[in-house]
């Protein structure tokens, strides 16, 4: 007789092979399956549930830590004269408002981890309306939270975003049938079109034209 178990994660079970059965093993195996079995999970597994499960989180502790890298910078360029406004409604693809050195700036931030294979961003085509906007994409490690690389889309100061292109999005989840409407209010952005930059230094001179 040839037995089959196949163990579940966070489920009781011990076993996940082929195994020949006599009934007096039958008997014995069944004493042990209800025993919960641990199963070691990998940190990078861990880190990438988490940062998948607590997105929401993850977003506003990378916010402030942009935030307070960049007013980091910025104090140690003697440029004191900042503000920094939220948006309350995420209506106008705009996160926060910033200006300094006489420029302001409309700031859509993303982010992703290192380890993620985003190839390509949903921007609002809004943000071609606002005077000076930009998207600031930012890399960070999963694990420490270390900001860095940043991409960036954007242009000099007081000059509009660049066009987002023709390219329309389209949700994320289709319908019962599969299908996925398009979004004509986004636009697709690729990843080779935003330039890398390494330091937070290099993202002031961008946004606020910082020598």
């Amino acid at each position: 007789m040839l037995l089959t178990l196949i163990c579940f994660p966070g489920r009781k079970g011990a076993f996940a092979l082929d195994l020949p059965a006599q009934a007096s093993e039958l008997a014995f195996m069944e004493t042990k399956l209800d025993v919960p079995i641990v199963f070691p999970v990998e940190p990078a597994a861990r880190a990438a549930s988490a940062h998948s499960i607590e997105s929401s989180l993850r977003e506003k502790i990378i916010e402030h830590l942009f935030l307070g890298d960049l007013l980091r910078s910025l104090w140690r360029k003697g440029v004191r004269d900042i503000e920094i406004l939220r948006s309350e409604v995420d209506r106008d693809g705009y996160d926060l408002v910033l200006e300094a050195n006489g420029v302001m700036r409309h700031v859509q931030l993303k982010a992703s981890h290192r380890l993620a294979k985003t190839a390509e961003l949903d921007i609002q085509v809004s943000l071609e309306r606002k005077p000076c906007a930009c998207v600031i994409w930012i890399r960070f490690d999963p694990d420490s939270m270390e900001l860095g690389p940043y991409l960036w889309f954007g242009a000099a100061p007081h000059q509009r975003i660049p066009a987002l292109g023709d390219k329309t999005s389209r949700d994320s989840k289709g319908n019962s049938k599969g299908y996925k409407a398009e979004r004509p209010g986004h636009r697709v952005v690729k990843k080779g079109r935003f330039e890398k930059l390494t330091t937070i230094n290099e993202v002031a001179e961008r946004l606020f034209g910082l020598g």
